[in-house]
């Protein structure tokens, strides 16, 4: 805002409309948290999943292992002593020469210190490397003690580093220029205005603390965004099938399913025109079929593992060749998406059911030995609080497995929004990949047990027979089709490193690719964005870090490539295919009620099977009856 005649420094960006609007929203928020605490009260609340015994155990003997190292001890303390005399020295050399203080440096990504007052003004620059110095220093000393098994270090890490990062000088009015600025500009406007944002988020959350990352009134799904055309063929209890409308005269004869996570919704593969990989294998001549999820009720609680596989990619390969004909199709899995197709490929395997002819993972992991700070949630203890409280409402709620997530990046998506929405007092941006990140589901408590149990915690699915799904022992080294493997290097929800070593199980061809970025950003990464970039390395029988060194980097995106590889396993092109011209009828328009959580809309009748102009129906196996898919 700029400064009018006569106005001071101090009224520059006061405006009294703002008092009363945000006073008539704490009233309004504050109200209603009041009524509903007392509620949560007498009904005895909601579930807590977190396991306090879990967080306190490796402390425990974390500093039981610190007190038998005297030397230990001594070292950190000559360290913190030696550090701040470089401090100190640093600050009066600073005093002097008018240079700001450099004794230690932000990771490389922290945005936290940005504000040219943290290098320009002498006492916030103290502050912010102190804060970096001690900081430092805590993660060093975890470092140092010997003899502290690998999931406790780990553990202290996590839990300390949280800490660390909640006291760091940006999250306070007086420690932090930008905030103190605003502050003394608006009069204190700014902090009214973030209260009563505080209370809006906790009012909208029902009482968990759930900061606002995007503005929610921003996008509209099927419109904004998951608008790629397309229709619903197909639907059961657990899943809608979206069929995309082709955009070109020919397209691959195998169709293209793809199995996307069921935490979240589907359309992270499709944010919109630019973003959207499931436009771009469209746009490549791909006959693309996607599952999108039901969000589980208390009603689904039964729902398992070999019910997501029966009634998800099972369901719909009986589904897409009533649909188009074809009995052969390829595959694409995210995330745990990937996880389940594996399982899937496996089953079919001990089965002799070859319509699966090639498989894409991106950021999938089939080895759980090492899944990141995700371990620090993953044991007995932490396990059975979240099987109770699944047990109590059927299912584990998007809030909780959204809040684990968001602590693994804490600084980037929660202390950041905690800046911005209540001290600064601003609105939350449109923020597309933001929006779907609080888009949560709910994970139905059998499979999620199933899931905790069998991959993290015992890691079960690399084993031979390890796992039983719908009566069959499953063995991903029976898994013999090629496969395409797509991590990112700075994942921190599925490593790549366990990604590779997960490729290492099937028994088939593996291309791995390794692009850059995160979870997200390193998947959904356009070709036009022209960032990042990805590393291949032909040979994948060494290990992860050898492999690394030895891999030609590329750059830009990684999807080119994949188109190149999966052009060998098309199987020949056919003529575009329309959803609704096969033998399953157009349900409603793409995305469907599921991605909405509405109601889905009755299934018509299947009519008889016909053939579509210009092909002949898939031969199936001799003395193998044709399933319909359950409707």
């Amino acid at each position: 805002m700029s400064k009018r005649s006569g106005e001071t420094d101090l009224q520059v960006g006061f405006e009294p409309q703002d008092v009363t609007t945000s006073l008539a929203r704490v009233a309004k928020h504050g109200s209603r948290l009041f009524a509903r605490s007392v509620a949560r009260r007498l009904q005895g609340g909601r579930p807590n999943p977190v396991s306090l015994k879990s967080v306190a155990k490796p402390f425990v003997r974390f500093t039981g292992k610190l007190a038998t190292q005297p030397d230990t001890l001594v070292t950190a303390q000559m360290r913190l002593v030696q550090q701040a005399t470089l401090l100190w020295t640093s600050a009066l050399i600073s005093a002097m020469t008018k240079e700001p203080v450099r004794v230690a440096e932000p990771a490389r990504g922290d945005g936290r210190f940005r504000d040219p007052a943290w290098q320009e003004a002498g006492l916030f620059n103290l502050t912010q490397q102190a804060y970096l110095m001690t900081s430092s220093w805590v993660m060093d000393t975890i470092a140092d003690v010997r003899d502290l098994n690998e999931q406790d270090r780990r553990s202290v890490r996590f839990f300390t580093g949280q800490v660390v990062d909640a006291v760091a000088p940006s999250n306070f009015i007086l420690t932090n220029p930008e905030v103190l600025r605003a502050t003394v500009r608006t009069r204190g406007t700014n902090l009214l205005r973030g209260l009563a944002n505080l209370l809006r988020d906790l009012d909208e959350a029902d009482g968990h603390m759930a900061f606002r990352m995007t503005d929610p009134d921003a996008f509209e799904v099927g419109k904004h965004l998951a608008n790629t055309p397309g229709d619903v063929v197909y639907q059961n209890e657990l899943m809608q099938l979206i069929q995309y409308r082709p955009t070109t005269e020919t397209v691959h004869r195998r169709p293209l399913l793809v199995v996307p996570p069921w935490i979240n919704k589907y359309y992270i593969l499709d944010l919109g025109e630019k973003n959207s990989f499931i436009r771009y294998w469209v746009e490549h001549g791909h006959t693309v079929f996607v599952i999108s999820w039901m969000n589980p009720g208390p009603e689904h609680a039964h729902k398992g593992f070999d019910n997501y596989m029966l009634e998800g990619p099972v369901a719909a390969l009986d589904a897409i060749e009533q649909a188009t004909g074809e009995r052969e199709v390829n595959t694409v899995g995210y995330c745990i998406g990937g996880t389940l197709l594996g399982s899937t490929l496996a089953w079919l395997a001990a089965r002799n059911d070859e319509r699966i002819k090639s498989a894409t993972f991106l950021n999938a992991m089939l080895d759980f030995s090492d899944v990141g700070d995700l371990a620090v949630f993953v044991d007995e203890n932490m396990i059975a609080k979240i099987e109770k409280a699944m047990n109590k409402q059927g299912y584990l709620d998007g809030v909780t497995m959204a809040g684990a997530f968001n602590l693994l990046r804490a600084n980037s998506l929660l202390w950041s929004c905690f800046v911005r929405n209540y001290l600064l007092g601003q609105d939350a941006p449109a923020f597309d990949l933001l929006y779907w990140n609080a888009d949560t589901t709910r994970l139905p408590a059998a499979m999620h047990s199933f899931y905790l149990r069998n991959m993290y915690l015992n890691n079960k699915l690399k084993e031979p027979g390890g796992i039983e799904l719908a009566g069959t022992r499953i063995d991903l080294g029976k898994v013999t089709v090629p496969s395409y493997f797509a991590s990112a290097i700075e994942d921190h929800i599925a490593p790549w490193t366990s990604c590779y070593r997960g490729a290492g199980y099937l028994a088939g061809p593996v291309r791995f690719v390794l692009g850059g970025s995160g979870h997200i950003a390193g998947i959904i990464n356009p070709p036009a964005k022209k960032k990042y970039g990805y590393r291949v390395n032909e040979d994948n029988s060494m290990p992860a870090e050898v492999w690394l060194q030895g891999a030609k980097a590329f750059e830009g995106s990684w999807w080119p490539d994949w188109v190149a590889w999966a052009e060998q396993f098309g199987g020949g092109k056919v003529p575009a295919r329309q959803p609704g011209e096969g033998a399953l009828p157009v349900i409603e328009p793409a995305p469907g009620a599921y991605v909405r959580n509405e109601p889905a809309p009755p299934t018509p009748a299947v009519p008889k099977p016909r053939r579509a102009a210009g092909r002949k129906p898939a031969a199936g196996k001799k003395g193998t009856p044709r399933k319909k898919p359950a409707t």
